[in-house]
């Protein structure tokens, strides 16, 4: 599948074609011939100092770094923010890792807002979107935002951008209509963030009322796809109240949640939305950044399998929330693909 809208590819395989839309997206940059280009390609120094000079926090990590996003609870469930890098030890398939970098500082984000269009949301998309912008407003101001609403397709309708009146522009673009496409709209989302962002943390805040029931994508692939290395962390809201299936619904928000990082939030009511929101902001703001070189070589592929804790002097128990684990080296297919 290739879904344009607003002149902006958000990743394609083969799938049905998408409904034609009135406009005619312009064609994308990449279309000028090579031959016509006379600026020499500009190389990640130039990037990153490019992005240094707007202001924008640039992590100059080592190639073979696997880095990690970690906020940590205490037995109170207040997160704890005061630890220095020697209270983490990081294992990767059971075995101590070398930590080589640490930062605690709030580290703008490249985010996805991805939202469900589906029929049974039309009368859920005010609320909904009054707290997508106040997750936004909430969050760093150099944060780069993307917006994707779905039904059984998806649609980029805004890219990255940190400007509230575009984004509040592609949240209120509602043909709330048709099925939950939520595992293709996730991968596709997830993808966007891999080729396009140029921050290095990545974080997805998905809001969605039922089950999955018009993806080409199992739960199962779309786990494998956001568990790629350096993947996002998803931050889900399921308003259940009223699906057929709220079990299994449940199931895969808490799923993908926890694999990933992030959280998974079940209001009881739609009016606990935008507090969520904001809690969302909260726990993103407060991540510790760790940084290890894995003593068994990327380049030998496979699954590892990651587990942090923290221990300090004048502290109780404490939980770490992390990812829970990642692909290296070569990465799972999508769907469909050849």
């Amino acid at each position: 599948m290739l879904v344009i809208w607003a002149g902006v590819e958000l990743l394609a395989w083969p799938q049905a074609a998408p409904p034609q839309k009135e406009s005619t997206p312009a064609p994308p940059s990449s279309a000028t011939p090579a031959s016509e280009t006379t600026t020499p390609p500009k190389t990640q120094d130039d990037q990153d100092k490019k992005l240094n000079d707007q202001g924008v926090f640039v992590f100059r990590k080592d190639v073979d770094e696997v880095l990690l996003h970690a906020t940590v609870i205490d037995d109170k469930q207040h997160i704890v923010t005061t630890l220095d890098r020697g209270a983490f030890t990081v294992f990767e398939d059971g075995k101590p890792q070398n930590i080589i970098s640490f930062h605690h500082v709030d580290i703008p984000v490249a985010m996805g807002i991805v939202i469900d269009n589906s029929g049974s949301m039309r009368e859920k998309r005010g609320k909904v979107n009054q707290a997508a912008l106040n997750l936004v407003r909430s969050s760093n101001p150099k944060d780069e935002v993307f917006v994707v609403n779905f039904n059984d397709e998806y649609y980029l309708d805004q890219d990255f951008t940190n400007d509230l009146l575009k984004l509040k522009e592609a949240l209120e673009k509602i043909d709330a209509r048709g099925g939950t496409a939520l595992y293709d709209a996730v991968v596709a989302s997830a993808e966007h963030l891999k080729r396009f962002a140029h921050l290095e943390k990545k974080v997805l805040f998905v809001v969605t009322d039922g089950e999955d029931n018009a993806s080409n994508e199992t739960l199962e692939q779309a786990v494998k796809h956001l568990q790629e290395e350096n993947g996002p962390s998803v931050y889900a809201i399921g308003i259940l109240g009223d699906e057929e299936h709220p079990k299994r619904a449940r199931k895969a928000l808490d799923i993908i949640a926890q694999h990933t990082g992030g959280i998974a939030f079940f209001p009881k009511t739609l009016d606990e939305v935008d507090a969520i929101s904001r809690t969302v902001a909260a726990d993103i703001r407060n991540q510790y950044a760790i940084g290890y070189k894995p003593t068994n070589p990327r380049g030998n592929g496979g699954f590892r399998q990651i587990r942090v804790e923290a221990k300090a002097k004048g502290h109780g128990k404490m939980m770490v929330r992390t990812k829970s684990g990642y692909y290296a080296g070569a990465q799972p297919a999508a769907a469909g693909s050849k």
